[in-house]
């Protein structure tokens, strides 16, 4: 197993708002938007030296979205952000409409995604976003693991066209991506080599899937950890290749597993590989009130529930 190290932790936000602040000096077109939650999106700098490239809409989404369509026509690059929960449910039909029916090149770029927002409850915390992205034609969809696959992200979309979403979250993690790392939208980012069973994780959860690969070293299972930061355009290749290698899957993410990565993974080796697949996200539910680290274990989505998911798909293997 190779061993993932970490000398800091940090929000994945701060990791988009110090992207945001390095594009707004080397790309003139960058125009972020922001619907009251300038500080939570951590695009405090970017305003404050750009300040002609900075709308704050208010608490209105809805309008924020249809704005953002109306300046790519004139060739800029908006990026509107907000809470997951407010930039994606809440104006669904603007984002369908005006951005992903026209073609917009819109980013929509959102924090405070799933559980780990943790204390501000079920009303906020969005388990269905990657699912009504994914679904858009044409809408690329990406969710980053730390700060600095996040920075790196933020400024790739600038080079794509298109519309796309980008999903961050609040909470402070581990920081063990390269920082100096060129993201490739769409390419898997192999985690760990292994033999004896693929995990496939996403976001927050791939650190989890790092920690369950140590875990089950010790028990003498050899698996491999790949990173699916692009959950569309997925990448396919990369899914096949390891799973006819290893026979078997665990996916996990920090979402709904009806409609999220897990689904995507299965419609994949379903239509080329059939082989066994356990899926470690939220079963069907809305989230509560609790601090991140409790809410990730009540809802079974630690390191823990990777291994026991592992070990169960490694019986199904054998039979």
């Amino acid at each position: 197993m190779k061993k993932y190290t970490f000398t800091e932790k940090k929000d994945t936000r701060s990791g988009f708002g110090d992207a945001m602040t390095e594009l707004g000096k080397s790309n003139k077109n960058v125009v972020a938007l922001c619907a009251d939650l300038t500080d939570s999106l951590k695009l405090g700098a970017f305003a404050k030296e750009n300040p002609e490239r900075f709308i704050q809409t208010g608490i209105a989404e809805a309008n924020m979205i249809g704005i953002a369509a109306g300046l790519t026509i004139g060739g800029k690059i908006p990026y509107a952000t907000t809470f997951a929960n407010f930039g994606t449910g809440r104006v669904y039909d603007q984002i369908r409409q005006s951005v992903a029916y026209s073609g917009k090149n819109v980013k929509i770029a959102c924090s405070h995604a799933g559980l780990t927002l943790g204390e501000d409850g079920a009303t906020h915390q969005i388990l269905e976003d990657l699912g009504l992205m994914k679904m858009l034609p044409g809408m690329t969809v990406i969710n980053t693991c730390d700060y600095n696959q996040t920075k790196a992200a933020t400024i790739a979309l600038a080079d794509h066209e298109g519309p796309a979403y980008l999903r961050f979250g609040r909470p402070v993690v581990p920081i063990y991506t390269d920082p100096n790392q060129k993201f490739e939208i769409g390419k898997a980012w192999m985690v760990n080599e292994g033999k004896d069973v693929t995990i496939i994780a996403t976001g927050h959860m791939v650190w989890e899937a790092i920690q369950a690969g140590e875990l089950l070293e010790a028990k003498g299972i050899d698996a491999e950890i790949i990173n699916i930061h692009t959950i569309k355009p997925l990448d396919a290749e990369a899914i096949l290749k390891s799973v006819k290698k290893t026979g078997c899957v665990v996916t996990a993410e920090e979402h709904n597993i009806i409609g999220g990565l897990g689904e995507s993974v299965a419609h994949v080796l379903s239509s080329a590989f059939p082989a066994p697949q356990e899926f470690i996200g939220t079963k069907d539910t809305f989230g509560e009130s609790g601090t991140p680290d409790e809410l990730l274990a009540k809802y079974g989505l630690k390191a823990a529930n990777i291994v026991e998911a592992v070990e169960k798909v490694l019986k199904r293997k054998k039979k």
